[in-house]
């Protein structure tokens, strides 16, 4: 008697065995998983599905790329270096997402990472793709028109440019009619430590920022005024940015002057630059001092264009 029902009972446990999870836990009643139980109450014939098999098979390509955009939105909307780790945690995206989003973006030059730090900043991919949107926006007609108005007004060369890293990217530029002028296309890159407007735009960044950009930038002297000593030049950009008037005193090229003003958006804060640039012999700097309040004018029509 005993051994029939030892071997009954092997011929069960063998049985069981070969059946699936879920149908082994059917032969022991619905007591003995309850979660299991439940996921099938809520699933009815559908015994095999687990939540982490569905979540994969509803993730899309379209969440992907949701969550790449929202990427480049905070880091391109952040005014320092951000880590992968805030992001998750400000959007609610998982961390070891949020890592591999950041770590591809930084290789492919999209991101830069922080130099001694975790953070990320804006790669010069992600640069040069926010400079061709912008020079090629809808808004390119009503920007030029603008500046057109304002080269019609002052009689000198008018341009409309923005920072990317240590460096001035001209956005938009109209020339003069005078023979005598220095040619820069829109797309063009200068240096901001020797120009108008990008010792203005520097000037508005976060202080830790800036002095971030002014000491590890090459500081390259073009001329005898070219200020080459970050200690001074951060002294200069603090002058700059309570008087809110960015100053080329022939710095960048010899006999060349130019004023700037910045173009802020609706909180104040500085997202462009728009200057007027002549030979001195044609326009001494006190002369173009003049044309600040024009200038600004200027400033406030092209704001909303560039938002």
């Amino acid at each position: 008697m005993s051994s029939d029902f030892n071997t009954r009972t092997c011929r069960k446990v063998r049985r069981a065995k070969s059946r699936s999870p879920a149908a082994r836990f059917d032969m022991m009643g619905p007591d003995a998983n309850p979660t299991m139980a439940t996921k099938r109450a809520k699933t009815p014939g559908r015994t095999k599905r687990l939540p982490a098999a569905k979540a994969a098979r509803t993730r899309s390509p379209r969440d992907l790329v949701s969550r790449v955009m929202s990427a480049l939105e905070y880091v391109a909307r952040a005014n320092r270096p951000v880590t992968a780790a805030e992001f998750s945690a400000d959007l609610g995206i998982p961390r070891a997402s949020a890592y591999r989003i950041f770590l591809r973006l930084e290789q492919d030059r999209v991101l830069i990472p922080e130099p001694g730090g975790r953070g990320y900043a804006k790669g010069r991919r992600m640069s040069d793709f926010a400079v061709s949107v912008l020079v090629n926006s809808v808004n390119h007609a009503a920007r030029h028109r603008v500046l057109r108005n304002l080269v019609d007004e002052i009689g000198e060369t008018c341009n409309l440019t923005m920072l990317c890293g240590s460096e001035i990217v001209y956005i938009d530029r109209v020339e003069t009619d005078w023979p005598l002028r220095m040619h820069l296309a829109p797309g063009s890159r200068v240096p901001s430590h020797c120009t108008a407007t990008g010792k203005l735009l520097l000037s508005f960044l976060p202080e830790r920022q800036m002095e971030a950009i002014v000491r590890s930038a090459p500081l390259r002297r073009y001329t005898e005024r070219t200020i080459v000593d970050p200690d001074r030049l951060v002294a200069k950009l603090a002058r700059i940015r309570k008087e809110r008037v960015g100053i080329d005193d022939e710095e960048f090229a010899a006999g060349m002057v130019a004023v700037a003003v910045p173009v802020l958006d609706e909180r104040g804060k500085a997202i462009a630059a728009i200057a007027v640039h002549a030979p001195s012999v044609r326009l001494p700097l006190e002369a173009a001092r003049r044309h600040v309040r024009t200038l600004r004018r200027a400033a406030a029509a092209l704001s909303p264009l560039l938002r």
